[in-house]
């Protein structure tokens, strides 16, 4: 997680809003990224995405079974549902998104009964440490 957090770091740096994420098989990282939508053009550029897309070129699969997904801020719908389609084992979360987000705040989207795929969730890892850059960046661009 401490690894996020320095990419969520990097995308405050770039004006992003700071999230990271990294994508863990076998204790190595093999995927990160940090939210880019705003530099990128590109809406879905989330840090979620950007680590999953990261691991599967690395990796030559759109599947990464039996890896952990770390992310600074808890996931969104959208995010969620890349992270089942590419059969991410393991989801660790830092601070909650009450407004949007899909794992815990505003729903659970792992738990639906319609889904080929489950997901184990664990939420509050550098809870306070990323809460406190959120607010940070939003306090300053204010």
């Amino acid at each position: 997680m401490r690894v996020a957090m320095g990419l969520a770091e990097q995308g405050a740096a770039l004006g992003e809003v700071p999230v990271g994420a990294v994508l863990v098989q076998e204790g190595e990282i093999i995927g990160q990224g940090f939210n880019s939508p705003i530099s990128l053009n590109d809406p879905s550029a989330h840090a979620e995405v950007q680590a999953i897309r990261d691991a599967a070129t690395r990796l030559q699969n759109y599947r990464l079974p039996a890896t952990t997904l770390y992310v600074t801020l808890e996931p969104c719908h959208m995010c969620a549902g890349l992270i089942v389609h590419a059969r991410i084992a393991r989801v660790v979360f830092a601070a909650s998104e009450p407004r949007a987000g899909a794992v815990a705040s505003q729903g659970s989207f792992f738990a639906q009964p319609f889904l080929n795929h489950r997901v184990e969730v664990s939420g509050g890892v550098l809870a306070q440490e990323s809460a406190q850059m959120l607010k940070a960046f939003f306090k300053a661009r204010r």
